[in-house]
């Protein structure tokens, strides 16, 4: 049996960035729920949570930030 030949992709490999968790960079100890400007920007247009994979925030950060944001959802500020 010939073996089959693999197709190598032809896709473009770009130059990315590392992603770095922003509360870490300032230092910030305790996140916010009052603080809905910050915590829109981690959230979709339908209210959704963004995950850690594409904004960059570390785990104890991005535990901090969920729990914020659903605080912040039950008092009706977001």
């Amino acid at each position: 049996m010939p073996k089959k030949k693999r197709r190598k992709s032809k896709r473009k490999l770009r130059m990315t960035r590392p992603k770095v968790c922003r509360f870490c960079e300032d230092a910030i100890m305790y996140i916010d729920f009052k603080d809905t400007d910050t915590l829109n920007r981690y959230t979709t247009e339908q209210g959704k949570i963004l995950p850690r994979r594409i904004t960059g925030t570390c785990f104890d950060h991005q535990k901090m930030l969920g729990d914020a944001i659903k605080r912040a959802r039950n008092i009706a500020m977001m």
